[in-house]
């Protein structure tokens, strides 16, 4: 049996219930993967509140999710790309949060061994979308570009693809976001009115790309002079409809794949926030709902505990995406930090050393 999320009715997260399913077989073309890692993403929530009906048709009891890595455990007839025990990362047609998924072959490629399972099953959605915004841009380094929701999975890669590209780049976030930002070169600007001319006072150049990942800040992009070709936005129809901003979407699997190998030579990071496990899929939404997440919320399939577990660590995670950025500091010498141990001979080499430094000051 496999064990998958599903909604019965539209509304929050708490909507959200596990249920127990026959393990599914692949048809033609098709591969089971047993999942590892499945990402999460806004527009996810949306459907499920029941948003926009007309142009997101969904009857519950629903599935939930696209974006995913795995290990193909079946091959249905027709497979030609993998075979079984082939580690996967792509995108499920719908019910990527599960267990156990059948997708067809054409929506997955092979995960390079560089990328964590928790990165690789969050990459599709994020990724392609922002490497399909900015490939058609041609940016340069007389372009600025604004991006709202910058600290979110996708506003998070668009503005480091921009930076690869010599444009400047201007990312709002709450003020606690402020430092995840400028590790990646990004001037922060918090959340709130007023944006376009705070977005002139701090910009280099004139703004000429809007990518609005929040939402309702169209208006915003026309103050700063934006051609509405060159605003985009994921889920706000209203400024698609009237204020003809392009509304982005995904790309293929060669732009997967572009990104996927941009991430594993480490030009690019996506940062994972933070991991839960299937069963508080419910707490994972509340997370990026709230708009205060560093880069992705994963749901990891196969999160380590221990039987009979007492004792539970808080809720706190180290972001990846920190490890190896330079930062500045005075020059430690960690003798001189560290309390010496009895013994290890550290005091008598200090006074050697001040000794020697004596002798060669007063030669001098």
């Amino acid at each position: 049996m496999a064990h998958e999320v599903r909604f019965a009715t539209f509304g929050g997260p708490e909507v959200l219930e596990i249920a127990e399913v026959p393990t599914p077989e692949p048809g033609e073309g098709e591969v089971l993967v047993e999942v590892y890692a499945a990402g999460l993403n806004p527009i996810e929530s949306a459907i499920r509140r029941g948003e926009h009906p007309e142009r997101w048709r969904v009857e519950p009891p629903s599935p939930q999710g696209r974006d995913l890595a795995g290990l193909v455990i079946a091959t249905g007839p027709g497979t030609m790309r993998f075979d079984r025990g082939d580690e996967v990362m792509g995108f499920a047609d719908d019910g990527a949060q599960a267990t156990h998924v059948v997708v067809p072959e054409a929506n997955l490629i092979g995960r390079p061994p560089a990328l964590s399972w928790e990165v690789a099953g969050s990459l599709y959605t994020a990724g392609t979308t922002a490497w399909s915004i900015i490939e058609g841009l041609h940016l340069g380094a007389n372009d600025t570009v604004v991006v709202t929701a910058a600290a979110g999975g996708v506003g998070c890669l668009a503005a480091q693809l921009a930076r690869l590209r010599g444009a400047a780049v201007i990312g709002t976030a709450p003020d606690m976001r402020f430092d995840f930002l400028r590790q990646f070169g990004v001037i922060p600007l918090e959340y709130g009115p007023a944006l376009a001319d705070r977005a002139r006072e701090v910009a280099p150049h004139p703004v000429s790309v809007f990518l609005d990942f929040l939402g309702g800040q169209a208006g915003e992009a026309a103050a700063l002079g934006v051609e509405p070709s060159r605003v985009f936005t994921l889920t706000d129809w209203d400024a698609v409809e009237r204020e003809q901003a392009v509304r982005a979407g995904t790309g293929d699997l060669v732009a997967l794949g572009r990104v996927a190998a941009l991430v594993s030579a480490r030009r690019i990071r996506l940062p994972i926030a933070d991991v839960f496990p299937l069963e508080r899929v419910a707490d994972a939404y509340r997370a990026p709902e709230r708009r205060e997440a560093p880069g992705k919320i994963v749901l990891g399939m196969r999160v380590v505990d221990y039987p009979m577990q007492k004792m539970k660590e808080p809720d706190l995670k180290e972001e990846d995406v920190t490890i190896g950025v330079p930062t500045e500091h005075d020059r430690l010498d960690v003798e001189e930090a560290v309390p010496a141990a009895v013994g290890d001979g550290s005091v008598r080499r200090r006074r050697r050393a001040a000794r020697e430094r004596d002798d060669a000051e007063a030669l001098e």
